[in-house]
């Protein structure tokens, strides 16, 4: 459940930062804060995930994701073209298949990857 912190208006509407703080005209700022177990539990997420060893891990995952990523944009993974698990099984395979084809292709002759974009989310934390 989450609390609600309101400014006092006097305290509030005379601050020389207030347009950095709030959008609204007239009312004073409104905090909404959630349950304090719950920004515990993402404080210490967040500082694991300053980590070699999750990074690590992370890594792993970012390269799973980029494969699914290209299988995405380039086969259609999103749909199948057939009806059934073992026609879509299929589908699948000869997907992967194509992805290796691509990717050795693009060894041999040496094409750059694509730069990798940073999250949203990264950009907003502060330093």
């Amino acid at each position: 459940m989450q609390s609600l912190v309101t400014f006092d208006r006097q305290h509030c509407a005379p601050c020389p930062v207030r347009a950095k703080c709030t959008h609204a005209a007239n009312s004073p700022r409104k905090l909404a804060l959630g349950p304090r177990d719950e920004h515990e539990a993402i404080r210490r997420v967040r500082q694991l995930q300053e980590t070699p060893e999750w990074q690590q891990h992370y890594n792993r995952r970012a390269g799973i994701e980029g494969t699914i990523g290209q299988g995405l944009r380039h086969c259609g993974l999103r749909r199948t073209r057939y009806i059934g698990l073992e026609k879509t099984r299929f589908q699948h395979v000869l997907t992967a298949a194509a992805l290796n084809l691509v990717r050795t292709d693009a060894w041999l002759t040496e094409t750059p990857f694509a730069t990798t974009r940073a999250s949203r989310f990264t950009r907003l934390r502060p330093a």
